[in-house]
Parts: C-alpha cells; structure tokens; sequence
C-alpha cells in the first residue's frame, strides 16, 4: 500500500464538490476536505491522479477568520464537512456554488443569489445510516461512519446533525448487538429515521442470514415503534433489500406536510428536513397557475398531493415509493392519478396545458424529458434540484425555448457542501 506524503499549502477558494483548492508542490491541483480559503494547512494526501491530488487537513498552520470548531471533531469530514465554516461563511460558499454552477453554461441567474435558511445548523436529519466498526484492541462492536477521503472508518456515538432519538436508538441497538456472537464484519449498515414526533423505525442491514439476531423481546424494549432485520447481499456495497429476515412493530412512518399527512417506508426516499423542505413548498406554490399539474420523479408524492392541485398526475419509478404514494393518495381521498414509470418513459403526461414539476435525483433530467419539454413547450417549468451542476446544464439545454423568471436556494443540508436550488422557468418563444 502505498504511503503519501504530508504537505503544506495555502488554500485558495472553495470548489464544486465542497473541498478547498491548494496547489501540490509539483504544481497540480490539490483538492483539499477540512481547510478553507486563506489557510495555510498541512494536508495528508490521500490520493494521487496523474492531473490532481486530494488529501484533508491534519493540521492548520494560519487559521481563516471564518473558522469555528467542529462539534464533532473526530466525524465531522464524514458527515457535515463544512461544520468549521461560520453560518454566513456557509450561505455565502453556497451562493457562489449556485453562481458557478450556472457561469459554467453561460447562464446569469436575473436576481442576487440568496439561500433561505432557518438557522437549526444541527439536529435537522430525520435519517441517519451507521456502518460498523471492530475495536481490535477491546474486540467490541462500534457505530461507525466512513472517513471521507480514505477506506477507514471512525468509531462514533452518533451525529449532531440528527434528532436525538435517532442517536439514542443506535446506541441501544449497538448495546443489544454487543451481547450477541456478531462481529462487524457480519453487519452492513443500521438505517434509523424517525419522524417529527420523534418516533422512530429502524432497519439493520446484515451480510450473513440471522433471522434470529433480534427477538421479539428484545426489539420491544428498544425505543423505537418498529423495526426490521434485512439480509443485503454482501457482494454489492449498498445497503439493499434482498431478503427481510424479521419484522417488529410498525415499520412505517407518518409525517405531516403543510398539513397534509404522508406516510412513508423507512428505506423510501424522504426529505431529512422537513422545516426546510416546507419553506420551498410554500414557494413553489406560488408559482403554480395552470388547472393541471404534471409532478415527474414524484417519490411518495409530498410535492404533488401538497401544492398541486386536486387532481395531479404523479410520475415515480421506484416501486416502494410508489406503493406509499398510492397508500397517500387513497388515505386523503385524492384525484391524483399516480403512473409507476421511470420519467423518461412517461413522457406522454408532459402536456402543453399543464404546469410542470421536476424534481429529479442529482443526476438530474434525461435527455428524453428535456426533449419532450422543448416539443410539448409547457408554459412552465418548476425545476426544484439537489444538484445545482446538473440543474444549470439542463436549463441551458432548455434555454432555446425558456427562461429563468425565478430562482432561490434553500439549505437542505447545514453544515455540508449540499444546496437544494428552485427555479421557475417561462416559455419565451
């Protein structure tokens, strides 16, 4: 294996992907986690490529005005790698991603790039997947997460950025699991959600088939209101269902959204922040004037069934989100036609007399969908995106025909380098 060197370098501006940039002693670009513009750090390299080097900071020479301390000083690179930036350092590096993302495609946004924010910077994730880690020394089982950077992984007592239930739960699982004959490497993940209320479900993704790892018992006494035991095949790295192997309690959980209650299963995709995910709600409903609304990449239905109207059409491919939008849409009575199809094979509901919703997964619209949009020339486009790079690509593609009438970030994901991005786009010619 091969050892890399410890180097210094002056920071120079944030990135893309959220690292620092600093220049490696033989002139490439040194893509640095941990540092932040102005510093002077000493950076452990952690991988070389013949045009650029990465690594993460062991120790800061000439410390930045913008720099506060992490609260979780041994984890924080894995989960939240901005904790040592100031909130309005952070608001601030946002908007210049948001503004270099959409540079790129020779697009100016028409308005100062703002990011809405509420300020909770911690205990805002309503889910949380742990690894597992074997204390060699002690040989006893740990909650861990991956060290960013690196195949390692720092043991962990939970994360500032989750409800504390959630941290709770993983403690007492991991204290359940430390009375078995198990070591980590028997284990996969352990996927806790909990919702407003502070219930919480969980679901512990194992590589071996243990369907009496955990008893009826002794999953009563935890405090959670379900949870399940899944073999995940071993050979792939995702934690994904193969085989549920035990089932406790109630595995599903509700949520209210602008008052519409949701439910939802614990691996569906959910937004971890609610509050926030609110507040772009709220917005992009006010950008909603057709009768019809046609919502692509849908999930369980919390954009559609809350601001789109009576009867929406719900366009989602996974199968278990599906089969909670279904169970949504019949809990509230609603006229919502729900279509379980990939977006891009369902691209006859995209129809000239409707407003359109799009908010697709970071890899953002498929050609065939901005195809479709350019054809149909619906007069608009609301485009809410996690992944503002992508975003911008699509809206220079779709910019022979549209423009940006609005735009606004939205801090989804405090204290990392992730930005939820809005815009509203109008049929120009």
């Amino acid at each position: 294996m091969a050892t890399f060197p410890i180097v210094e370098t002056t920071l120079d501006r944030i990135v893309g992907g959220g690292q620092a940039l600093g220049t490696y002693p033989d002139g490439r670009k040194l893509f640095v986690w941990g540092g932040l513009p102005g510093e002077t750090v000493n950076v452990q390299v952690t991988k070389k490529r013949s045009k650029l080097v990465e690594g993460r900071v062991v120790e800061v020479l000439k410390r930045s005005p913008e720099r506060i301390d992490a609260i979780d000083s041994e984890s924080y690179l894995s989960t939240s790698p901005w904790q040592i930036m100031k909130p309005e350092a952070e608001a601030h590096y946002k908007a210049a991603l948001i503004e270099e993302a959409f540079e790129l495609h020779d697009i100016v946004l028409p308005n100062a790039i703002e990011v809405k924010t509420d300020d909770a910077r911690f205990g805002y994730r309503n889910k949380v997947e742990f690894s597992f880690y074997w204390d060699t020394e002690t040989n006893m089982l740990d909650l861990a997460f991956f060290v960013r950077a690196s195949k390692g992984k720092v043991p962990v007592e939970g994360t500032s950025l989750a409800k504390e239930p959630i941290n709770v739960l993983a403690r007492e699982i991991r204290d359940l699991l430390r009375t078995k004959s198990i070591e980590a490497r028997s284990l996969k993940t352990l996927l806790i959600r909990c919702d407003q209320t502070g219930n919480c479900v969980w679901q512990l993704y194992v590589k071996d088939r243990l369907p009496k790892l955990i008893s009826e018992k002794e999953a009563a006494k935890l405090p959670a209101i379900g949870g399940e035991v899944i073999y995940s095949d071993p050979k792939s790295p995702a934690s994904r269902i193969t085989e549920r192997l035990a089932s406790f309690g109630q595995t599903v959980l509700t949520d209210v959204i602008l008052g519409t209650a949701f439910s939802y299963a614990t691996e569906s995709f959910f937004q971890v922040n609610l509050p926030m995910y609110e507040t772009a709600l709220k917005d992009m409903r006010k950008w909603l004037e057709q009768a019809s609304v046609v919502d692509m990449y849908s999930g369980v239905g919390t954009i559609g069934l809350t601001i789109g109207g009576s009867s929406p059409v719900l366009v989602e491919l996974d199968e278990s989100a599906v089969r909670e939008m279904k169970r949504n849409t019949s809990a509230l009575k609603s006229k919502a036609k729900v279509v379980h199809a990939a977006s891009e094979t369902a691209l006859d509901y995209i129809v000239s007399d409707a407003d359109i919703i799009l908010d697709p997964p970071r890899a953002g619209l498929h050609t065939h969908v901005i195809q479709r949009l350019l054809d149909v020339r619906p007069k608009r486009i609301v485009y809410l995106s996690c992944n503002p790079v992508t975003q911008a690509r699509d809206v220079a593609l779709l910019s022979e025909s549209y423009g940006i009438r609005h735009h606004m970030g939205y801090n989804f994901f405090p204290a990392t380098p992730h930005i939820e991005h809005l815009v509203v786009l109008d049929l120009t010619s």
